[in-house]
């Protein structure tokens, strides 16, 4: 069952500051919900409420911003406090904090490793352990978990990414099973190359070697959000991409295959620029 009415309602929202999570709450903001907007970057977080104010100024609903380190369980509990102590329920959960880097495994350090798993993924378990208590005395609840197509794909010179945003994609889907019957809702969201400021941050030459398209922007995300939330939908899958949409069908329908096909196109893009560099 979705979230159908979002006038009202309350939304954290961690990375907030930037990208998809700004967009989303600016989306919800026209709808009436009150946000509660997280994010480890404190100025971001003043910027992104100034802009949502001025952007809408007849809105209905509260801002309220709570710098968090989403990899600290304490940081979030004390966001989901200050937001139940604010508008006293938290209805709608938006993870969208979340760091991207590529590169040869042999050149990812552990600690690289760690630093994304961190994020990506215990920043979304810290969110459901600490919102789930005020969520299952209300009855209801919505979570929206940010993976990507790269927790649908095995992506080469993404492996860490990649693991990260499986473990996100089989979190979802063995939380939903155990959330059956309590009226709570997860929707997974696995959006292609988005126009965001982490995939700005990546190298050059990472983004050619990943062939990489931007041809969605954070408000076509937002607003995809929000139409699935509302429909109850737990797979949101954008990938306007025709390679990456391809890519996703073939590993859903012979995984083996699909694997081989990636491996061979990276190695003739390495020998190519093998070749232009010689």
């Amino acid at each position: 069952m979705g979230l159908t009415n979002f006038a009202g309602s309350v939304a954290v929202i961690t990375g907030g500051a930037s990208g998809i999570g700004f967009a989303t709450a600016g989306a919800l903001r026209e709808r009436g919900a009150h946000l509660v907007l997280a994010d480890i970057n404190a100025d971001g977080l003043s910027r992104a409420e100034e802009q949502l104010r001025q952007r809408n100024p007849d809105a209905q609903g509260g801002i309220l911003t709570v710098a968090t380190d989403v990899t600290s369980e304490a940081q979030v509990r004390e966001l989901m406090r200050q937001a139940l102590d604010a508008f006293g329920s938290i209805d709608l959960v938006v993870t969208c904090a979340g760091v991207g880097r590529g590169g040869p495994i042999d050149m990812f350090t552990s600690s690289d490793m760690q630093t994304m798993m961190n994020i990506n993924f215990m920043g979304t378990y810290n969110c459901v352990q600490s919102a789930l208590p005020a969520m299952r005395q209300q009855g209801s609840g919505y979570f929206v978990f940010l993976s990507s197509v790269a927790g649908k794909l095995g992506t080469p010179l993404a492996s860490g990414y990649c693991a990260s945003k499986w473990a996100v994609r089989g979190f979802s889907a063995a939380l939903r099973a155990e959330l059956f019957g309590t009226g709570i809702g997860i929707t997974t969201v696995y959006p292609a190359w988005v126009d965001t400021p982490m995939v700005r941050q990546e190298s050059e030459d990472a983004m050619r070697l990943l062939n990489v398209q931007i041809m969605l922007t954070p408000e076509q995300v937002a607003a995809e959000i929000l139409q699935a939330v509302s429909e109850g939908r737990r797979d949101l899958t954008l990938a306007p991409n025709p390679d990456i949409a391809f890519a996703i069908q073939l590993f859903a329908a012979d995984q083996d295959k699909a694997e081989d096909l990636m491996g061979q196109s990276l190695q003739r893009q390495l020998a190519n620029q093998a070749r232009q560099s010689s």
